[in-house]
Protein backbone atom coordinates (compact mmCIF):
# COMPACT_ATOMS: atom_id res chain seq x y z
CA UNK A 1 0.00 0.00 0.00
CA UNK A 2 1.29 3.47 -0.88
CA UNK A 3 2.43 5.42 2.16
CA UNK A 4 1.48 9.01 2.92
CA UNK A 5 5.01 10.19 2.19
CA UNK A 6 5.09 8.39 -1.16
CA UNK A 7 1.70 9.80 -2.10
CA UNK A 8 2.74 13.31 -1.05
CA UNK A 9 5.96 13.27 -3.06
CA UNK A 10 4.27 11.73 -6.10
CA UNK A 11 1.55 14.39 -6.13
CA UNK A 12 3.98 17.20 -5.41
CA UNK A 13 6.20 16.16 -8.31
CA UNK A 14 3.30 15.57 -10.68
CA UNK A 15 1.78 19.01 -10.03
CA UNK A 16 5.14 20.75 -9.49
CA UNK A 17 3.93 22.21 -6.21
CA UNK A 18 4.29 22.30 -2.44
CA UNK A 19 1.03 24.18 -1.94
CA UNK A 20 -1.59 22.69 0.35
CA UNK A 21 -5.08 24.21 0.40
CA UNK A 22 -6.96 24.12 3.67
CA UNK A 23 -10.63 23.28 3.14
CA UNK A 24 -11.86 25.20 6.17
CA UNK A 25 -15.50 25.93 5.48
CA UNK A 26 -16.71 29.20 7.02
CA UNK A 27 -20.19 30.12 5.80
CA UNK A 28 -19.73 33.73 6.90
CA UNK A 29 -17.04 34.06 4.21
CA UNK A 30 -18.53 32.06 1.34
CA UNK A 31 -20.50 33.68 -1.48
CA UNK A 32 -24.20 34.21 -0.68
CA UNK A 33 -26.37 31.16 -1.13
CA UNK A 34 -24.22 28.55 0.63
CA UNK A 35 -25.92 27.23 3.76
CA UNK A 36 -25.28 24.77 6.58
CA UNK A 37 -26.33 21.64 4.71
CA UNK A 38 -24.14 18.76 3.59
CA UNK A 39 -24.95 19.24 -0.09
CA UNK A 40 -24.39 23.00 -0.02
CA UNK A 41 -21.03 22.71 1.74
CA UNK A 42 -20.07 19.92 -0.62
CA UNK A 43 -20.91 22.09 -3.63
CA UNK A 44 -18.58 24.83 -2.37
CA UNK A 45 -15.76 22.40 -1.63
CA UNK A 46 -16.16 20.65 -4.97
CA UNK A 47 -15.89 23.97 -6.81
CA UNK A 48 -12.63 24.73 -4.96
CA UNK A 49 -11.24 21.24 -5.58
CA UNK A 50 -12.08 21.30 -9.29
CA UNK A 51 -10.44 24.72 -9.61
CA UNK A 52 -7.22 23.85 -7.75
CA UNK A 53 -6.57 20.10 -7.97
CA UNK A 54 -3.73 20.52 -10.48
CA UNK A 55 -2.03 23.14 -8.29
CA UNK A 56 -1.81 21.37 -4.92
CA UNK A 57 0.25 18.68 -3.23
CA UNK A 58 -2.46 18.09 -0.59
CA UNK A 59 -5.73 19.30 0.87
CA UNK A 60 -6.18 19.94 4.59
CA UNK A 61 -9.70 20.20 6.03
CA UNK A 62 -9.77 21.43 9.62
CA UNK A 63 -12.31 19.29 11.45
CA UNK A 64 -13.42 22.11 13.76
CA UNK A 65 -15.28 23.88 10.96
CA UNK A 66 -17.23 20.73 10.09
CA UNK A 67 -17.87 19.61 13.67
CA UNK A 68 -19.30 23.07 14.44
CA UNK A 69 -22.05 22.39 11.88
CA UNK A 70 -23.09 19.12 13.51
CA UNK A 71 -24.19 16.09 11.52
CA UNK A 72 -24.54 18.10 8.31
CA UNK A 73 -20.94 19.21 8.63
CA UNK A 74 -19.65 15.69 9.27
CA UNK A 75 -21.57 14.37 6.29
CA UNK A 76 -20.24 17.21 4.16
CA UNK A 77 -16.69 16.29 5.15
CA UNK A 78 -17.20 12.64 4.27
CA UNK A 79 -18.67 13.57 0.90
CA UNK A 80 -15.84 16.03 0.31
CA UNK A 81 -13.30 13.28 0.97
CA UNK A 82 -14.94 11.20 -1.76
CA UNK A 83 -14.70 14.15 -4.17
CA UNK A 84 -10.94 14.64 -3.89
CA UNK A 85 -8.94 12.90 -6.65
CA UNK A 86 -7.41 9.79 -5.15
CA UNK A 87 -3.84 10.72 -6.06
CA UNK A 88 -4.00 13.85 -3.85
CA UNK A 89 -3.28 13.22 -0.15
CA UNK A 90 -5.68 14.64 2.44
CA UNK A 91 -4.47 15.80 5.85
CA UNK A 92 -7.08 15.80 8.59
CA UNK A 93 -6.26 18.82 10.72
CA UNK A 94 -7.62 17.46 13.98
CA UNK A 95 -4.79 17.96 16.53
CA UNK A 96 -5.98 14.85 18.35
CA UNK A 97 -4.30 13.31 21.39
CA UNK A 98 -5.26 11.50 24.58
CA UNK A 99 -4.33 8.56 26.79
CA UNK A 100 -3.59 5.34 24.94
CA UNK A 101 -7.00 3.66 24.67
CA UNK A 102 -8.68 6.93 23.70
CA UNK A 103 -5.93 7.72 21.22
CA UNK A 104 -6.67 4.37 19.55
CA UNK A 105 -10.29 5.45 19.08
CA UNK A 106 -9.16 8.79 17.66
CA UNK A 107 -6.84 7.01 15.24
CA UNK A 108 -9.67 4.73 14.06
CA UNK A 109 -11.93 7.75 13.56
CA UNK A 110 -9.35 9.68 11.54
CA UNK A 111 -7.99 6.85 9.43
CA UNK A 112 -10.75 4.21 9.25
CA UNK A 113 -13.91 6.34 9.37
CA UNK A 114 -12.84 9.51 7.54
CA UNK A 115 -10.04 7.91 5.53
CA UNK A 116 -7.45 10.67 5.90
CA UNK A 117 -3.98 10.02 4.54
CA UNK A 118 -2.45 11.94 7.45
CA UNK A 119 -3.59 13.66 10.61
CA UNK A 120 -2.22 16.37 12.88
CA UNK A 121 -1.70 15.29 16.49
CA UNK A 122 -0.71 16.94 19.75
CA UNK A 123 2.44 15.23 21.10
CA UNK A 124 2.39 16.83 24.54
CA UNK A 125 0.83 13.80 26.23
CA UNK A 126 3.86 11.77 25.21
CA UNK A 127 4.66 8.81 23.02
CA UNK A 128 1.88 6.52 24.22
CA UNK A 129 -0.69 9.10 23.07
CA UNK A 130 0.87 9.25 19.59
CA UNK A 131 1.79 5.58 19.14
CA UNK A 132 -1.72 4.41 18.10
CA UNK A 133 -1.52 6.80 15.13
CA UNK A 134 2.05 5.77 14.26
CA UNK A 135 0.97 2.12 14.15
CA UNK A 136 -0.92 2.95 10.95
CA UNK A 137 2.34 2.65 9.02
CA UNK A 138 0.94 3.90 5.71
CA UNK A 139 -0.58 7.02 7.31
CA UNK A 140 1.11 10.32 8.14
CA UNK A 141 1.30 11.50 11.76
CA UNK A 142 2.12 15.22 11.80
CA UNK A 143 2.96 16.42 15.30
CA UNK A 144 2.54 19.98 16.54
CA UNK A 145 5.98 21.47 17.11
CA UNK A 146 6.12 25.27 16.77
CA UNK A 147 2.66 26.49 15.85
CA UNK A 148 1.90 29.69 13.93
CA UNK A 149 -0.15 31.50 16.59
CA UNK A 150 1.45 34.27 18.73
CA UNK A 151 0.60 32.43 21.95
CA UNK A 152 2.71 29.43 20.93
CA UNK A 153 5.58 30.98 22.90
CA UNK A 154 3.70 30.46 26.19
CA UNK A 155 4.80 26.83 26.32
CA UNK A 156 6.65 25.91 23.14
CA UNK A 157 9.52 28.35 23.80
CA UNK A 158 10.04 27.32 27.43
CA UNK A 159 13.60 26.18 28.06
CA UNK A 160 13.87 22.52 29.01
CA UNK A 161 16.61 20.07 29.93
CA UNK A 162 16.33 16.29 29.89
CA UNK A 163 18.21 13.25 28.66
CA UNK A 164 17.23 13.92 25.05
CA UNK A 165 17.65 17.69 24.91
CA UNK A 166 20.75 19.75 25.44
CA UNK A 167 20.69 22.27 28.25
CA UNK A 168 18.95 25.49 27.36
CA UNK A 169 16.90 24.23 24.40
CA UNK A 170 13.30 25.37 23.91
CA UNK A 171 10.54 22.83 24.24
CA UNK A 172 9.71 22.86 20.53
CA UNK A 173 13.25 21.65 19.79
CA UNK A 174 12.84 18.85 22.34
CA UNK A 175 9.59 17.91 20.58
CA UNK A 176 11.34 17.80 17.21
CA UNK A 177 14.03 15.53 18.66
CA UNK A 178 11.51 13.17 20.23
CA UNK A 179 9.34 12.92 17.12
CA UNK A 180 12.47 12.25 15.08
CA UNK A 181 13.18 9.33 17.44
CA UNK A 182 9.59 8.08 17.08
CA UNK A 183 9.84 8.08 13.30
CA UNK A 184 10.89 4.43 13.03
CA UNK A 185 8.31 3.72 10.31
CA UNK A 186 9.03 6.88 8.34
CA UNK A 187 5.49 8.22 8.76
CA UNK A 188 5.98 11.11 11.19
CA UNK A 189 6.08 14.81 10.40
CA UNK A 190 6.01 18.15 12.18
CA UNK A 191 3.97 21.37 12.17
CA UNK A 192 5.99 24.59 12.18
CA UNK A 193 4.40 27.96 11.43
CA UNK A 194 5.54 30.22 8.62
CA UNK A 195 5.36 33.04 11.17
CA UNK A 196 8.52 31.68 12.82
CA UNK A 197 11.10 31.19 10.05
CA UNK A 198 14.16 30.98 12.30
CA UNK A 199 12.51 28.28 14.38
CA UNK A 200 11.58 26.50 11.14
CA UNK A 201 15.22 26.54 10.09
CA UNK A 202 16.28 24.96 13.40
CA UNK A 203 13.62 22.27 13.19
CA UNK A 204 14.55 21.35 9.62
CA UNK A 205 18.16 20.88 10.70
CA UNK A 206 16.98 18.28 13.23
CA UNK A 207 14.33 16.68 11.02
CA UNK A 208 16.02 16.27 7.67
CA UNK A 209 13.84 13.37 6.48
CA UNK A 210 10.41 14.37 7.78
CA UNK A 211 7.72 16.39 6.01
CA UNK A 212 6.98 19.72 7.66
CA UNK A 213 3.49 21.18 7.45
CA UNK A 214 3.85 24.97 7.36
CA UNK A 215 0.67 26.97 8.12
CA UNK A 216 0.52 30.74 8.46
CA UNK A 217 0.98 31.95 4.89
CA UNK A 218 -1.47 34.63 3.78
CA UNK A 219 -3.81 36.04 6.42
CA UNK A 220 -1.33 35.30 9.23
CA UNK A 221 1.42 37.05 7.22
CA UNK A 222 4.00 34.28 7.42
CA UNK A 223 7.18 34.64 5.36
CA UNK A 224 6.70 32.66 2.14
CA UNK A 225 10.27 32.93 0.87
CA UNK A 226 11.88 31.86 4.14
CA UNK A 227 9.29 29.10 4.59
CA UNK A 228 10.42 27.59 1.29
CA UNK A 229 14.13 28.15 1.92
CA UNK A 230 14.11 26.84 5.49
CA UNK A 231 11.28 24.34 5.29
CA UNK A 232 12.47 22.20 2.39
CA UNK A 233 14.91 19.31 2.69
CA UNK A 234 18.22 19.17 0.84
CA UNK A 235 16.37 18.10 -2.33
CA UNK A 236 14.01 21.07 -2.19
CA UNK A 237 11.07 18.90 -1.09
CA UNK A 238 9.13 17.77 2.00
CA UNK A 239 7.60 21.16 2.79
CA UNK A 240 3.79 21.34 2.82
CA UNK A 241 2.97 25.04 2.64
CA UNK A 242 -0.64 25.59 3.61
CA UNK A 243 -2.99 28.39 2.67
CA UNK A 244 -6.65 28.36 3.63
CA UNK A 245 -8.53 31.67 3.69
CA UNK A 246 -6.32 33.36 1.09
CA UNK A 247 -7.35 30.74 -1.47
CA UNK A 248 -10.84 29.71 -0.34
CA UNK A 249 -12.24 33.19 0.07
CA UNK A 250 -10.44 35.08 -2.68
CA UNK A 251 -13.88 36.29 -3.83
CA UNK A 252 -17.49 36.24 -2.67
CA UNK A 253 -18.79 36.70 -6.19
CA UNK A 254 -20.22 34.05 -8.49
CA UNK A 255 -16.77 33.50 -9.99
CA UNK A 256 -15.29 32.58 -6.59
CA UNK A 257 -13.79 29.32 -7.90
CA UNK A 258 -11.93 31.17 -10.64
CA UNK A 259 -10.61 33.65 -8.09
CA UNK A 260 -9.53 30.79 -5.83
CA UNK A 261 -7.67 29.19 -8.71
CA UNK A 262 -5.92 32.47 -9.44
CA UNK A 263 -4.87 32.85 -5.80
CA UNK A 264 -3.65 29.25 -5.63
CA UNK A 265 -1.72 29.58 -8.88
CA UNK A 266 -0.04 32.77 -7.68
CA UNK A 267 1.05 31.04 -4.49
CA UNK A 268 2.21 27.92 -6.31
CA UNK A 269 4.24 30.02 -8.75
CA UNK A 270 5.75 32.13 -5.97
CA UNK A 271 6.80 28.98 -4.11
CA UNK A 272 8.34 27.52 -7.25
CA UNK A 273 10.23 30.72 -7.96
CA UNK A 274 11.96 30.38 -4.59
CA UNK A 275 12.55 26.69 -5.23
CA UNK A 276 14.21 27.44 -8.56
CA UNK A 277 16.44 30.03 -6.95
CA UNK A 278 17.36 27.53 -4.24
CA UNK A 279 18.12 24.84 -6.81
CA UNK A 280 20.39 27.13 -8.76
CA UNK A 281 22.13 28.44 -5.66
CA UNK A 282 22.29 25.22 -3.64
CA UNK A 283 20.33 27.03 -0.97
CA UNK A 284 17.83 24.40 0.19
CA UNK A 285 17.50 24.20 3.93
CA UNK A 286 19.64 27.34 4.43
Amino acid sequence: MQSFLEKLLECSRKNHTMLCVGLDIDLSLTPPGFVASADSILAFNQAIIEATSDLVCAYKPNLAFYEALGLEGIEALRKTMASIPRHIPVIGDAKRSDVGHTAKAYARAMFDFFGFDAVTVNPYLGRDAVQPFIEYHDKGVICLCKTSNPGSADFQDLVVTDNNAAAGEPLYIAVARRVNDWNTHGNCGLVVGATFPEQLRRVRELASAMPILIPGIGVQAGDLELSVRYGTDDRGELAIINSSRQVLYASRDADFARASRSAAKSLRDAINQVRRAGSEGGDYGN
